[in-house]
């Protein structure tokens, strides 16, 4: 009798065990596997200098920050205003460039802060995060607003750089066309026909780099990618892969 009752003891400690692990185990599964790391529906987030790097892989494909073997040059994406890192993302720019053999990473740019309040603020923190991302002579592609971050980092460290693919930048104006012509950088100017204002106003200032190249995306306006994103595609992976 003493016997089976501690058989009976033994089954249910054993039960009450498993019904533990039970109730723990989903919690330990959905834990972050690194701080820092987020996935993201086949997509995965990572921070680099205190802001949110995403980079584009199909399901079951080892992370694209870690392969050895590439197509061609990184891709670092900057954004515009009214857009963020997940732009690209859902564009399915990532994947494209991904499945292509591209290293293709897009970054969220930090509001106003102290940091990047000056040109020479905002090219440390470009730098910084290409250190961070082990990105040795990217292709920097940037639309818009990001061009306050771009412009002076090609500027001061383009040979640094792949390549520039400015997408109707602001802020071309500030420097003087002498500046642009000590660029050696290979640069595919982008802009839509539709795009009457900043788009030409960028062409004026840039056409000063000795190695550019003009693609027009017809039928688009200022943010042409979104609007005919398979011509922006064509273009983008046409200039990449001259450069190979």
């Amino acid at each position: 009798m003493p016997l089976a009752r501690s058989r009976l003891g033994l089954l249910l400690l054993g039960a009450l065990l498993t019904f533990l692990l039970y109730l723990l185990l989903p919690a330990a599964q959905h834990e972050p596997r690194s701080a820092g790391t987020r996935p993201d529906k086949g997509q995965r987030g990572r921070r680099a200098a205190n802001t949110t790097a995403r980079t584009g892989m199909a399901a079951g494909e080892p992370p694209v920050f870690y392969r050895e073997v590439s197509a061609g040059p990184d891709v670092l994406f900057l954004h515009g205003q009214a857009f963020t890192s997940r732009t690209w993302e859902a564009l399915g720019t990532l994947v494209l460039l991904a499945r292509e053999g591209y290293r293709a990473v897009a970054i969220d740019l930090p509001g106003r802060t102290m940091m990047v309040a000056t040109a020479q603020g905002r090219v440390a923190f470009l730098d910084h995060v290409l250190q961070e991302l082990g990105m040795r002579r990217p292709v920097l592609v940037s639309p818009s607003m990001s061009g306050r971050f771009a412009l002076p980092f090609l500027l001061v460290q383009g040979d640094q750089l792949a390549g520039f693919v400015p997408i109707a930048p602001v802020g071309t104006k500030d420097y003087a066309a002498e500046r642009y012509r000590q660029v050696q950088t290979p640069t595919l100017i982008l802009y839509g026909d539709r795009d009457t204002s900043l788009g030409p106003q960028a062409l004026q200032s840039l056409r000063h780099l000795p190695r550019h190249h003009v693609a027009v995306v017809p039928d688009a306006g200022h943010a042409c990618y979104l609007d005919k994103p398979e011509d922006f595609h064509q273009a983008l992976l046409g200039f990449l892969n001259q450069l190979k």
